[in-house]
């Protein structure tokens, strides 16, 4: 799974004004999955409504925004899929425009990258509802958050971890310091160079990391490197299929240094005075979302090489949300 795209903050600020040229929306096509009403979408609430649902390129935002067209389709509307936007400005900008109703948005990207803040808020609903409050005025509205929470992490392989059996990033900082040579890291150059990132995550824990004892390199290598005990940390995203396919153990974030990426749906705010549906009918699938469903669904795309769309067909099926017709 590719990441969010959200800590490139300058670039997206740059990407803004081709963005405002035109979203890459120019082109759709309709969602035609025979579904009907199971426990959302009773009585086809959202019947006669023309909504276009749009997200992100990677694959856990075409799995989201395909769940979110087909609960719209089991309530009744027609959908439109515009799904797969390159990077996040342009999905975005199509909601605020009004090109596009909908879509599963991350909370850390609206409050850093769109809303222009540098320190994260650590309460997972505060920083929810700052953005929330802050969007109100950008004519986007946000529905309530899910558990799925997209961010940084450190992640090991089992041999490592039954050698050192850290759990958190404090045991992390505290192995640093009576074995400095046991920490060896592969990240990111993003991760490697940001404030976010390595430095500040060193700073919040008191880890002074030689040089040496870190390695740049693309993300899905970082994946494979991690597994094989090349570095004893990987930086990983939390909610990536890879993790439970290669059986790596995530380090728990107990300082609570790295910002919350959490997924909720959000709606041009037109549509959902005009639709106020939606919310009764995307709150029961986005409660159900968590990290443990994201990286189930993300592996049947990424690892076993399943189509996003059926993915999610399925997964709402099996969760009762709809029903094939």
């Amino acid at each position: 799974m590719r990441r969010p795209g959200r800590h490139r903050g300058a670039l997206l600020a740059a990407a803004l004004l081709a963005a405002a040229a035109g979203c890459g929306l120019t082109s759709g096509s309709p969602m035609v999955d025979d579904v009907e009403p199971g426990s959302i979408g009773g009585g086809e609430p959202l019947e006669g409504a023309k909504l276009t649902v749009t997200s992100k390129e990677f694959t856990e935002q075409l799995v989201l925004g395909a769940i979110m067209g087909i609960a719209f389709q089991a309530a009744g509307a027609e959908v439109v899929d515009r799904t797969g936007i390159q990077g996040s400005v342009g999905s975005r900008e199509a909601v605020v425009k009004g090109e596009a109703d909908a879509g599963f948005e991350y909370t850390g990207t609206a409050w850093i990258t769109y809303q222009g803040n540098s320190g994260p808020i650590p309460d997972p609903r505060g920083q929810w509802e700052a953005v929330r409050d802050a969007d109100a005025r950008n004519g986007v509205t946000w529905l309530e958050p899910s558990d799925l929470n997209n961010t940084y992490a450190l992640a090991m392989n089992q041999a490592s971890f039954e050698r050192y059996r850290t759990r958190t990033l404090s045991d992390v900082a505290a192995l640093a310091t009576s074995d400095p040579g046991a920490v060896t890291l592969c990240v990111e150059g993003e991760f490697a160079n940001r404030a976010d990132g390595l430095p500040g995550m060193e700073k919040a824990y008191g880890m002074n990391l030689p040089a040496r004892n870190v390695t740049q390199m693309d993300t899905g290598i970082i994946y494979t490197q991690t597994a094989k005990g090349a570095c004893t940390y990987g930086e990983v995203f939390t909610t990536d299929g890879r993790i439970r396919s290669m059986n790596l153990v995530v380090m728990e974030d107990d300082g609570k240094f790295f910002p919350h990426y959490t997924a909720a749906p959000t709606v041009n705010t037109g549509t959902f005075e005009k639709w106020p549906a939606i919310a009764e009918v995307l709150d029961p699938v986005t409660a159900r979302l968590d990290n443990d469903v994201a990286q189930t669904l993300n592996a049947k795309v990424d690892v076993d090489g399943e189509d996003p769309h059926q993915v999610a067909l399925d997964w709402m099926v099996a969760e009762g949300f709809v029903k094939e017709g």
